[in-house]
C-alpha cells in the first residue's frame, strides 16, 4: 500500500483556507438612516407635518404598547389576548419560521457538503471459453464480495460572491417577513382597539335607544290618560304610539349592531364568536377620557419606524443582492470534491488502515452558451430591483399621506365633537321646553316630537363622533408605526447555528 506523504495534501489545505477567507465577510446590507433612504427614493420629506398642530409636543420615547395611552382600562387586556391567540398572527409567525429556514438553506451552500457512505456488493462473474478440466459443459465462474465505507466532500469556492449574494438575499427576505410580522401585530392591535371602541359605541347607542324607548313609552301612557280624560286629541295619541314603535324598532337594530360588534372583537381575539365580550361594561368613553395629543416627530423618521416600510426596504435589499447573484452566475465556478474511506472484500478489514482509499479533484466550470438564459436572468433581477425600489417609494408616499390624513382628522374631529356636544346640550333643553309648553297648551304635539327627535339625533351623533375620534387616534398610531420610539424595530435572529 503506497501512502501519500504530508506535502501532497498541503495545497488543498491552503486552497480551503483561501476559500474560508473569501467567504468570511458575507453580510446583509443594513438599513440606511432616514435621510439616506429618503434620498435614495428621490423623496424630499418636509421638515414638519403640514397637518400637525404647530404647538404639538416634540417626539418623546413613549412605551411601545401605545394602546395603553388611549385611556381604556379593558383595552390592554384585550389586545394582549389578540396578540397571543389571533390566527392570522400565528400564520404570519409561521411564515417567519419558513423564511428563517429558507435563509439557512441558502447559506448551506457556502459550507463544504459532507456525506457518509457505506456500500456492500456481491457479484458473480462467468468466464466463457475456459472449461473446467474433467467437465464438458461446466463454465468457470468466480464470486466476490466487497465493502466500502467513505466520506464524500464537495465544496464550491465562492470567489465571485454568488453564493454569498444568495444567502444575503434570503436573509434580507427573512428580515422582511419579520417586519411583516411586526406590521401584522400592529394591525391586529389597531383592529382590536377599533373593534372594541365600535362595541363600546354600540353599547352606548343601545343605552340611548333604550332610554328613548322608555321615554316614548311614558309619553304614550301620559297621552293615553289625557285622551281618556278628553284633553288630548286622537292624533296626538297616534303620533305618540308611532314614536314609541319606532323607538322599539331602533332598540332592536342597536342590539343587532352590538351583537355583531362583539362577535367581531371575539374573532380578533381568537375566541369562538359567542357575542359575550364586553358584557357589563359601559358605553363609549366621553370626551374627557380622550388621550393627550400625539407627539408625531419628523416625517423622515417614519421610514425607520413603520414595520411595513422596513419590510419594503428589506425586500429592496434582497432584490439588489439578487442582481449581484445573477451577475456572478456569468463567471466561472470553482469546486473541490474529495472522498476518503476504506475498501475491502472482508467487513472486518474496514477497521484496518491498510485498506484506506482516497481521492481529491478540483474543477472549473465556465458557462459559454446557454441561449441567453444567464443574461436574461441579470435583466430579470435588475427589473425586480427597479420594481422593489418603486414599490418602496410608493409605500413611503402612502405612509406620509396616512399620517397627514390622520393628523387632520384628529384636529377636525375634535372640533366636531365640541360642536356636537353643544348641539346635544341645546337640543335637550329645547326638548324639555317643548314638553313643558305642550302640557301648558302652548304648542302642538308635533313640536314635542320634533324636539325629542332632534335631541335623540344630536346625542347619537355625539356618541358616534367620540368613537370616531378614538378610532382616528388609533389610525394615527398605526400611521406612525405604533409607539413613538424612532430606533429600528427589534428583530429576532434564528438563522445562524445549524450545521446540517
Amino acid at each position: 500500500m503506497i501512502r501519500p506523504t504530508r506535502p501532497v495534501l498541503r495545497w488543498p489545505v491552503l486552497l480551503a483556507a483561501f476559500a474560508l477567507l473569501a467567504t468570511a465577510c458575507a453580510s446583509v446590507p443594513p438599513a440606511a438612516a432616514p435621510d439616506e433612504q429618503a434620498e435614495r427614493l428621490g423623496l424630499e420629506p418636509p421638515p414638519a407635518w403640514s397637518a400637525a398642530d404647530p404647538d404639538l409636543a416634540p417626539l418623546s420615547e413613549a412605551e411601545r404598547e401605545w394602546w395603553r395611552l388611549l385611556g381604556d382600562e379593558r383595552l390592554p387586556e384585550l389586545i394582549a389576548e389578540a396578540l397571543e391567540h389571533n390566527r392570522d398572527l400565528a400564520a404570519a409567525a409561521a411564515r417567519v419560521e419558513a423564511a428563517a429556514a429558507q435563509a439557512r438553506i441558502a447559506g448551506a451552500d457556502l459550507s463544504p457538503q459532507v456525506g457518509g457512505r457505506f456500500d456492500a456488493s456481491r457479484r458473480r462473474q462467468n468466464f466463457l471459453g475456459f472449461p473446467i478440466p474433467g467437465g464438458d459443459e461446466q463454465v468457470l465462474s468466480t464470486t466476490n464480495t466487497s465493502f466500502q465505507a467513505a466520506l464524500d466532500v464537495s465544496w464550491e469556492i465562492d470567489l465571485w460572491g454568488r453564493l454569498r449574494a444568495s444567502r444575503g438575499a434570503a436573509r434580507a427576505r427573512f428580515e422582511a417577513t419579520q417586519a411583516d410580522l411586526a406590521a401584522a401585530r400592529l394591525s391586529i392591535a389597531g383592529r382590536t382597539a377599533q373593534g372594541w371602541f365600535a362595541a363600546r359605541e354600540a353599547a352606548a347607542q343601545l343605552e340611548l335607544a333604550t332610554a328613548t324607548l322608555d321615554s316614548r313609552g311614558r309619553s304614550e301612557e301620559r297621552l293615553q290618560r289625557r285622551y281618556e280624560n278628553g284633553i288630548a286629541a286622537p292624533l296626538d295619541l297616534r303620533q305618540a304610539t308611532v314614536a314609541r314603535a319606532e323607538a322599539a324598532a331602533l332598540v332592536a337594530q342597536r342590539r343587532r349592531q352590538l351583537d355583531a360588534a362583539r362577535r367581531a372583537v371575539e374573532l380578533l381575539l381568537g375566541r369562538y364568536p359567542a357575542g359575550e365580550v364586553g358584557q357589563g361594561t359601559g358605553g363609549a368613553a366621553d370626551a374627557d377620557a380622550l388621550p393627550p395629543a400625539v407627539p408625531v416627530g419628523l416625517p423622515a423618521e417614519l421610514l425607520v419606524r413603520r414595520p411595513d416600510l422596513a419590510a419594503a426596504e428589506r425586500r429592496l435589499a434582497a432584490a439588489g443582492l439578487g442582481v449581484s447573484e445573477a451577475r456572478a452566475a456569468l463567471l466561472p465556478r470553482i469546486s473541490l470534491t474529495g472522498s476518503a474511506g476504506r475498501s475491502s472484500e472482508e467487513l472486518d478489514d474496514l477497521l484496518d488502515s491498510d485498506f484506506s482509499v482516497w481521492s481529491l479533484a478540483a474543477g472549473v466550470l465556465q458557462p459559454i452558451f446557454q441561449g441567453g438564459r444567464l443574461r436574461a436572468a441579470v435583466d430579470l433581477a435588475e427589473a425586480n430591483q427597479r420594481e422593489a425600489l418603486e414599490g418602496y417609494a410608493a409605500a413611503a408616499l402612502t405612509a406620509f399621506s396616512e399620517v397627514e390624513l390622520a393628523l387632520a382628522a384628529d384636529r377636525y374631529l375634535a372640533e366636531q365633537v365640541a360642536a356636537l356636544a353643544e348641539a346635544a346640550e341645546q337640543a335637550a333643553g329645547a326638548r324639555d321646553l317643548a314638553e313643558e309648553r305642550y302640557l301648558a297648551g302652548l304648542v302642538d304635539y308635533l313640536t314635542v316630537l320634533d324636539g325629542q327627535r332632534r335631541a335623540f339625533a344630536a346625542e347619537s351623533s355625539l356618541i358616534a363622533a367620540r368613537r370616531e375620534r378614538l378610532a382616528a387616534r388609533v389610525d394615527l398610531h398605526l400611521a406612525l408605526g405604533g409607539g413613538f420610539a424612532t430606533e429600528p424595530i427589534p428583530l429576532d435572529d434564528p438563522v445562524a447555528g445549524e450545521t446540517r
